[in-house]
């Protein structure tokens, strides 16, 4: 058995070869994956009884497990809602590029491609930045991110330093590569236990050895769609938390606004999204 590992993650040009906008196989899949989420959510807001039902009812669950249970949760009521839309997108992107992986004819995760998780990593980069520049001032906001509280003087310049790789540097190269490497791997892992599967059953001898190894790859399915949908949690959580951290700043939690939540999110789950 060969396989070329390239030919996992590689295409050849569908349209526009040679341009910024040259279209593929990952590229079609990620216009397919983003038209699933529109439609889904289309059709989760249309108009009808007060009571939502069957996909309406299943899109305002999704909306708000995410405003209350990521936004809510981790930024308070205020700041939660307000960037609520930004993380349910997110995340449901995130989810349906990662469910390719086990779908039936596509079996490829558009997030195995590093361009995809460096954007999503890039734009809330630029999110929380130009959120936190905008509460606190440019000034301010660079001081309370890099200068920690309650740090003795004497370490106080080598923990800014370490802060500003951490914030600046880090913060959006550990959210893609973590993302990357992730549903890669995955990808990889699959697709070598299923061409086992397929090599073992084309001879007697190897049959019981090819069967083995195609349940072990469909149990394999089932945890991989754990890591789909922790994977898009961790990524959308992060993103909450760093937005969170700059716009209030180190040891300014807003401990008064994290105290109302219980209050101020009770009922949320019987309201329309």
């Amino acid at each position: 058995m060969e396989l070329d590992v390239n030919e996992l993650f590689f295409w050849e040009p569908i349209a526009l070869e040679g341009t910024i906008f040259e279209i593929n196989r990952v590229v079609l899949l990620m216009f397919l994956g983003s038209i699933v989420c529109i439609a889904f959510f289309l059709a989760g807001s249309r108009r009808g009884p007060l009571v939502p039902k069957g996909i309406r009812n299943i899109a305002e669950m999704a909306y708000l497990f995410v405003r209350n249970q990521i936004a809510i949760d981790m930024m308070g009521p205020k700041e939660g809602a307000r960037y609520a839309p930004y993380l349910a997108t997110l995340f449901f992107f995130i989810f349906v590029m990662n469910l390719m992986e086990i779908v039936p004819g596509i079996n490829f995760p558009v997030t195995s491609r590093m361009a995809i998780p460096a954007a999503l990593a890039l734009l809330t980069y630029i999110i929380f930045n130009v959120a936190g520049i905008i509460r606190q001032g440019p000034i301010k906001y660079f001081k309370n991110t890099v200068v920690l509280p309650g740090v003795p003087l004497i370490i106080q310049p080598l923990m800014i330093v370490i802060e500003i790789f951490s914030t600046f540097i880090f913060r959006p190269l550990t959210l893609a590569i973590r993302l990357f490497a992730n549903m890669m791997a995955g990808h990889v892992l699959l697709t070598i236990f299923f061409l086992f599967s397929a090599d073992f059953v084309k001879f007697d001898i190897t049959l019981p050895l090819g069967i083995l190894t195609a349940a072990i790859a469909s149990v394999l399915i089932l945890f991989e769609l754990l890591v789909i949908t922790i994977q898009a949690y961790i990524f959308t959580m992060l993103t909450a938390f760093y937005i969170r951290e700059a716009v209030h700043g180190h040891g300014d939690e807003h401990e008064e606004e994290h105290h109302e939540v219980p209050h101020e999110t009770e009922g949320l789950a019987t309201q329309p999204a």
